[in-house]
């Protein structure tokens, strides 16, 4: 299983835009991921549904797991996204 801790850069956090854009980009991962804040429970990342429900904001700390092929590259690239100001993305 591959885990990473990163911190949400979005202004708005991980809500409309930003929670599209990363739910899109978790279902085309080859690994199966989830996601959690801190003292919640780990939810689908390919669920724009399921992120809302996290109500995971700007500078919020979520942790990224997944299993399957693919892992560790799957982690990695929505880490990225995380890390990056999905509000601004054109």
């Amino acid at each position: 299983m591959a885990e990473r801790t990163v911190t949400i850069a979005s202004a708005s956090g991980l809500h409309a835009r930003p929670a599209a854009i990363f739910s899109k980009a978790a279902g085309e991962q080859p690994a199966t991921v989830t996601i959690e804040k801190a003292g919640g429970n780990a939810v689908q990342a390919s669920s724009i549904l399921m992120l809302m429900t996290l109500g995971a904001g700007h500078g919020d700390e979520v942790t990224l797991k997944a299993e399957g092929d693919g892992a560790d590259e799957s982690v990695a690239a929505l880490a990225e996204l995380l890390e990056k100001d999905l509000d601004a993305e054109e």
